[in-house]
């Protein structure tokens, strides 16, 4: 193995589960993320030795992981399934662990951008500024793109938290 795929395995191992982390949060398939972190990792692998600036690799491989994704979504191929309806189950406390799976259930029912920029904000901790950049976007639309997301999810969770907040169990 030549140093260029030294180099490569050794940060695919020590990042690919990090951004299969933030794959799954913008699919909400563990199945699909995995297929998007290899995409964006063959890309990355094809362009390896013209990165310059190994420093800033995480961010270049995160817009390739974001980029992917909202390609794959304009296609059309993919179909998504819509969460929710007459079965839902009684509200959680706020501390359990299904409290996590209703979260992440509610973000998959976030349109494809405004989850991007969830993710990458809130997630991801990156600035209005940063998220910008990576999106290929406006600080403002960034700030839009937000702010509608939050209201989708506080829209989807409304219902499923209502009775926590009125102290019912």
């Amino acid at each position: 193995m030549g140093d260029r795929d030294t180099a490569f395995a050794e940060y695919f191992a020590a990042r690919s589960a990090s951004m299969r982390g933030t794959a799954y949060l913008l699919c909400g398939d563990w199945h699909r993320a995995e297929d998007l972190v290899q995409t964006a990792f063959t890309k990355l692998y094809l362009v390896w030795n013209r990165v310059a600036r190994h420093e800033v690799l995480d961010a270049y491989v995160r817009q390739i992981l974001v980029r992917t994704f909202l390609d794959e979504r304009r296609r059309g191929w993919w179909r998504r399934e819509r969460v929710g309806g007459e079965d839902a189950e009684r509200p959680t406390p706020p501390d359990s662990p299904e409290n996590r799976l209703v979260m992440l259930r509610a973000l998959a029912a976030v349109p494809p951008r405004q989850r991007a920029v969830l993710v990458l904000r809130y997630w991801e901790d990156l600035s209005i500024d940063e998220v910008a950049a990576l999106l290929g976007c406006s600080a403002g639309t960034v700030k839009s793109q937000s702010a509608r997301g939050l209201d989708t999810l506080r829209g989807l969770l409304t219902p499923t938290y209502s009775g926590i907040e009125k102290g019912e169990r």
